[in-house]
């Protein structure tokens, strides 16, 4: 279950996992073209159109975060030190679901 607007959470900076780093790096060109595009449109408005922006229920410590990139995937993500987002995973929806 989520929670669309995730509470107006402000993301500053992000830091990429290693896991976030080699699922991205598996990524076809065109889908990481799309994640940086969503990622940057995430520093710019804390409720950027169409990114559905969703915090996950069941996860508060730490609180996990996911915006949409495409129909099928998602990025996950936790804020740290304030207004930086950890980035965790960037995966289909169903591998999200599961192990965010």
């Amino acid at each position: 279950m989520t929670i669309t607007g995730a509470g107006g959470v402000t993301v500053f900076s992000w830091r990429r996992s290693k896991t976030f780093h080699r699922e991205y790096s598996k990524l076809p060109y065109d889908l990481c073209v799309q994640v940086d595009q969503k990622l940057q449109d995430l520093l710019r408005s804390p409720f950027p159109p169409g990114l559905r922006f969703e915090k996950l229920k069941g996860y508060s410590d730490p609180d996990i975060y996911t915006i949409h990139v495409t129909g099928n995937y998602k990025i996950s993500f936790e804020i740290r030190d304030g207004n930086n987002a950890w980035l965790r995973r960037v995966a289909n929806h169903d591998d999200i679901d599961r192990s965010p």
